[in-house]
């Protein structure tokens, strides 16, 4: 049984979480004030197509939310030497993200503890997207339909 250490990768870890967090309340932010803009002009819950765009336009910011996530991570796996390409480290950090576990790649045992907790950020903050694109939709149909509010 190889030996793996708990404390410097938690540390690492939890730093890059907590970056993580920051990163993903930037879109989420910009989400609110677009749905809240579209709602003061008065298009939310007007027509399929805007609705359609304003739910669109609320994923491509959770996506790029994830996609920069995940490059945060990549970035610390270059910068503790696991890895000596961005984008390797990128298809790694990617797979252990969306909790995909292909295990193609590994790391070392000093540092392996990452990939869980890095999973664990990706289940997380998909979750903090969802709940987000969720909350979108049913302002939409309640917009639409107003006979389904209660």
């Amino acid at each position: 049984m190889q030996h793996i250490p708990i404390l410097a990768p938690l540390g690492a870890g939890a730093i890059v979480f907590a970056a993580t967090v920051f990163v993903h309340a930037v879109p989420l932010s910009a989400t609110v004030n677009f749905v809240r803009r579209e709602r003061q002009l008065g298009r939310v819950g007007q027509r399929f197509w805007i609705d359609l765009t304003i739910v669109g336009r609320g994923i491509f910011y959770a996506l790029l939310a994830h996609l920069a996530e995940i490059a945060l991570w990549a970035g610390l796996f270059v910068m503790l030497g696991e890895f000596h390409e961005f984008g390797a480290a990128y298809y790694h950090s990617a797979v252990n993200y969306t909790t995909l576990g292909y295990g193609d790649v590994i790391m070392s045992p000093s540092w392996r503890l990452l990939g869980p907790m890095e999973a664990a950020t990706g289940m997380l903050m998909f979750g903090v997207s969802t709940a987000m694109i969720f909350a979108i939709i049913e302002r939409l149909v309640e917009a639409r339909f107003v006979d389904l509010k209660d």
